[in-house]
């Protein structure tokens, strides 16, 4: 991608400014009164985002992270998509879908009446697509960045045949200390415990971290909060369209064996994701949408 054009297209003096990131990457660096964030095209993916008067990003991103083709940028909001997790198909396509390892399209820019900034990315389907997920699709990304993180997946099935899907906004939030870090809003709610083997169980009380953690929680509100004492804050998530939600931190064995991870970056992240995964899968018929929301607001 030309930074020039980009800018030339997109760019708004004061507000977005496209540049050359880590391993040449077409990167967007967004500021208004309200935050700042920076995006990767490559990935459609958030990479930073801290409201103003904030001392701390919202996101955890990896020292270690790849920034090259073919690999999925460790940190931010990755966009799991057209499935979540394994191949569903046991195919031996990528886990996550397709859609996080490829360049996407600027497709908008604007400043919106109240001062935030807004980007669209995008992705249609192509030959090359098509032979990974055989579907007419068109994708986007809808980026607000204001006093919240507002984020919108919209899936549009361009094609003449129904398909489904699964998704998620695998979103990597930064913590003081995780030892001192809770989930609440999954009280009572079951979950399937993929550590322990896909069984299903059920959560009491708020969700608190010192193993690994890898749940799908089912039947999920549309409000959750991230209690992060050490740095003194909540991260409140509400969303629409997810039905469930995913909470993962691959703890200290995992994350020594993860070499876009510092061994104990384990300590000072964890994935709160809005979801359509395990039983909440979603039918999209020909000429319709979808819209999977999220928003992040750091109090």
């Amino acid at each position: 991608m030309n930074i020039e054009q980009l800018n030339t297209d997109h760019g708004i003096v004061g507000q977005i400014e496209f540049f050359e990131g880590q391993g040449g990457l077409p990167f967007i660096r967004a500021s208004n009164a309200k935050a700042n964030a920076l995006i990767s095209v490559y990935a459609g993916q958030v990479l930073a985002y801290r409201p103003a008067g904030k001392a701390e990003d919202l996101m955890f991103l990896s020292e270690k992270a790849y920034y090259q083709a073919g690999k999925a940028i460790k940190g931010g909001v990755p966009i799991c998509w057209p499935w979540f997790g394994p191949d569903p198909e046991g195919k031996g396509r990528p886990a996550h879908g397709f859609v996080r390892n490829r360049m996407w399209d600027v497709v908008d820019t604007a400043v919106t009446i109240n001062g935030e900034t807004r980007i669209v990315l995008g992705l249609t389907d192509t030959p090359e697509t098509r032979l990974i997920w055989p579907h007419a699709f068109v994708l986007r990304l809808e980026i607000n960045i204001g006093e919240k993180l507002d984020l919108a997946l919209v899936t549009r099935n361009s094609g003449d045949q129904p398909f489904t899907i699964t998704q998620a906004f695998h979103t990597y939030f930064g913590v003081g200390d995780i030892h001192q870090t809770s989930v609440s809003g999954l009280e009572g709610k079951s979950y399937i415990d993929k550590v322990d083997g896909g069984q299903q169980k059920l959560q009491s009380g708020m969700v608190t971290i010192n193993a690994e953690v890898d749940r799908i929680y089912l039947d999920v509100a549309n409000e959750l909060i991230i209690h992060d004492a050490a740095r003194k804050r909540n991260v409140r998530i509400t969303s629409q369209g997810s039905r469930s939600a995913v909470v993962w931190n691959p703890w200290a064995k995992i994350a020594s064996e993860m070499a876009d991870l510092q061994d104990d970056d384990y300590l000072r992240l964890l994935c709160v994701e809005t979801t359509n995964a395990a039983s909440d899968v979603v039918t999209i018929q020909p000429g319709s949408e979808f819209r999977l929301t999220a928003q992040y607001r750091s109090e």
